[in-house]
């Protein structure tokens, strides 16, 4: 009797166990103090490998704002001036120019590289937590002019009604605002007819898009509006932006412009847009 009782006591042990072995590890991303953090979805599952949780690079390459970037089985990530190098069954990884080293190689699952995630979102100076299965990495606001970002507020029209979206992830905050300032031209002078005309003629500029930075209390801190030259032809039109705040005009790169919109589809996959209005039938 006593034997049964202990098999029963291990085999019980043994499926509690399986089914936390089971649980699956959930990636969380915090932006905000005030708002609850997200979730992030994978088509491939994170893991525990040596007590490490390990992710597909690109899910926390695209949500920390950073870029990638293959050369055989070396892969550099990067963001502002961070650079960090991997490659393949390494235990060794570059910041910068230094060599650090890594406690999970990483390694291929289901044609996704898989990587530590709390050493990629440390790399980029982000705050990691893990409680009940779930992995938290925190994110900093961009600042400007020494006030904190809380959201990007994106503003289109249409041929009729408009949109307002709002992106609250600081990762793509910090990432556009950065395609805005590295991709601004030489100065010009402001075109002598732009407007948010749903019907322009060709040779006037029509506005694509407004952006405001907001403060914590939704007050625009830096703004910039995008206008396109209306064209006869189906080629890439040039490209204004106009820096409200010191109501400056400048050149901008079209490429850029297209790189903005790919980065709210991102946020907007990944949970962190939300629509606050849409006029549009």
């Amino acid at each position: 009797m006593k034997k049964l009782i202990i098999a029963v006591a291990v085999l019980s042990v043994m499926i509690h166990s399986s089914a936390f072995a089971a649980e699956p590890v959930k990636i969380l991303m915090k932006n905000q103090a005030d708002v609850a953090p997200i979730a992030i979805s994978s088509d491939v599952n994170p893991e525990i490998k040596n007590n490490r949780t390990m992710v597909p690079l690109r899910v926390i390459s695209e949500n920390l704002g950073a870029t990638i970037q293959w050369s055989g089985s070396k892969v550099v990530i990067t963001k502002n001036k961070v650079k960090v190098t991997l490659q393949l069954n390494s235990n060794t990884a570059v910041k910068n120019s230094k060599t650090v080293s890594l406690d999970v190689k990483p390694y291929l699952k289901n044609n996704r590289t898989m990587v530590p995630l709390r050493f990629i979102a440390e790399m980029f100076d982000c705050k990691v937590s893990y409680s009940n299965f779930a992995v938290t990495v925190e994110t900093k606001p961009l600042v400007i002019d020494g006030v904190a970002v809380k959201a990007l507020q994106q503003e289109y029209h249409m041929t009729m009604g408009g949109v307002v979206n709002q992106i609250y992830g600081n990762p793509y905050i910090e990432a556009i605002y950065n395609v805005f300032i590295e991709n601004k031209g030489k100065k010009v002078e402001a075109p002598s007819n732009y407007s948010w005309n749903s019907h322009p003629s060709p040779g006037d500029y029509y506005k694509t898009g407004q952006y405001d930075f907001l403060d914590q209390e939704g007050n625009s801190i830096k703004r910039f509006d995008l206008y396109s030259l209306v064209q006869s032809s189906d080629e890439d039109g040039e490209v204004l932006i106009n820096e409200v705040n010191e109501d400056q005009w400048y050149m901008f790169n079209y490429t850029a412009s297209q790189d903005i919109w790919q980065l709210i589809d991102t946020a907007a996959r990944n949970g962190f847009l939300t629509e606050i209005s849409n006029t549009v039938p």
